[in-house]
């Protein structure tokens, strides 16, 4: 299997905080989510992907090379949605197709007018007065219309209203429907994750927790609502996280058909991304 992004026992420590032994494997035509909660290590990773940040061990590689040692013809192949943009909000859609332009030889400048008019972007109106919803389906459409094989996202949905979040969506995967384009994608609107990601990673202060395929999460994985007096009958090791709210109880199971057989009276139903991350973080 090929590669675009390989990430092994990524190391990074600050006095408070630790970065511990990330490893991600985006193969060519998937699409891969980084969950977690604010300050679980999410940001921190991307920026080490792309050497924004050092980092004190590991290695990384793009395109099955050393992302330290990529040509800029290999950096073109990259594109970028970070929180905060690099544009100046004294610039309108029009400066900014000049500028992508003049920067990037594979800079579709159809592809672009045609997602600015379908988006209903304004071309003269600066960037300083577009909402923040406006301005993320720029830097969206920017980080697409150079034609890169890698996406790398940081809350690309930020601000979005639900339409457009579809949209973008949609136009993430038509990106990788080539089946030599990848996208590695971090979130906190989970929704946006369920049926956009082929491989979920949770992590939690700097520790993956699981890395796990959607199909699995779907096919196999499991929660059940139990009142207090039928969670005390469930045997621990039938279930992986428990989490207690009132008198009620939902438990996560790796295995719904084995539970299903065990406990023939309880309903189990496939978990959300959403709850999934809760159970996993906050369950005991």
């Amino acid at each position: 299997m090929e590669y675009n992004l390989e990430v092994t026992n990524l190391t990074k420590k600050y006095q408070d905080f630790e970065l511990n032994q990330i490893n991600i494997k985006l193969p060519k035509g998937k699409i891969i989510g980084l969950l977690g909660e604010n300050g679980s290590g999410k940001t921190t990773t991307i920026k080490s992907i792309l050497n924004l940040i050092s980092y004190d061990k590991g290695n990384i590689k793009i395109f099955g090379k050393d992302s330290k040692k990529l040509s800029k013809e290999e950096r073109e192949k990259i594109g970028i949605v970070l929180d905060n943009s690099f544009f100046s909000p004294i610039l309108d859609a029009n400066d900014i197709n000049k500028l992508m332009k003049d920067f990037y030889h594979n800079w579709n400048e159809k592809f672009y007018y045609d997602k600015i008019k379908k988006f209903k972007i304004p071309c003269n109106k600066p960037l300083k007065e577009l909402s923040s919803g406006m301005k993320m389906k720029i830097r969206v459409l920017c980080a697409i219309a150079y034609e890169p094989k890698l996406l790398i996202l940081d809350e690309p949905t930020n601000g979005l209203d639900p339409i457009f979040r579809y949209e973008i969506i949609e136009l993430f995967n038509n990106f990788v429907s080539n089946g030599e384009n990848s996208i590695l994608i971090t979130t906190h609107i989970t929704s946006d994750l369920e049926h956009l990601v082929d491989e979920v990673i949770f992590i939690d202060d700097g520790n993956i927790i699981l890395d796990v395929f959607k199909n699995v999460i779907d096919n196999e994985y499991g929660i059940v609502e139990l009142l207090e007096n039928q969670f005390t009958k469930i045997n621990k090791e039938d279930y992986i996280k428990c989490l207690k709210y009132k008198n009620e109880c939902y438990i996560l199971v790796n295995s719904k058909d084995e539970f299903q057989k065990r406990y023939s009276k309880l309903e189990v139903r496939k978990p959300t991304l959403e709850e999934l991350m809760l159970l996993l973080v906050k369950g005991e």
